[in-house]
């Protein structure tokens, strides 16, 4: 992965990242992420070129928030490839990093499911007696 910082005015700061954040890449890119975050007071993540992302990726973006989160600074996660809106979805952060992106295709995700059917479903069994029990199951 390679990470490419940008500066900008007014204490603004971009953090590119291209490539995959996986275990690989966690322990290099860590000092990268955690610098941009001290010299900014609002850091910006761009991860539309990620197209790999692990726990480890997770992790290390976790580890940034609580630092800015500690700092009082403020930190977006912008441009989300679909690796990265993949795992940020599976473990439900995106409420937790502010961010409306993720919030959204999940429930994108879920209108198309409820649509097509394949969340709740429930299905009539016919009993032995006369009468119908109806079964909830979870698909």
């Amino acid at each position: 992965m390679a990470i490419t910082i940008e500066t900008g005015a007014e204490g603004r700061c971009k953090a590119v990242v291209e490539g995959s954040m996986t275990i690989y890449e966690a322990a290099a890119d860590k000092p990268l992420l955690l610098s941009a975050l001290a010299t900014a007071k609002e850091t910006e993540i761009d991860l539309s070129s990620v197209d790999e992302m692990d726990t480890a990726g997770l992790q290390l973006l976790l580890l940034v928030k609580r630092e800015s989160l500690k700092a009082g600074k403020v930190l977006r996660l912008t441009g989300h490839s679909p690796a990265s809106l993949d795992v940020l979805e599976r473990y439900n952060l995106g409420a937790y990093f502010g961010d409306p992106d993720v919030v959204s295709s999940r429930e994108r995700k879920k209108g198309r499911r409820l649509k097509s059917g394949k969340s709740f479903g429930a299905k009539s069994i016919k009993g032995s007696g006369a009468r119908d029990v109806t079964k909830t199951s979870r698909r």
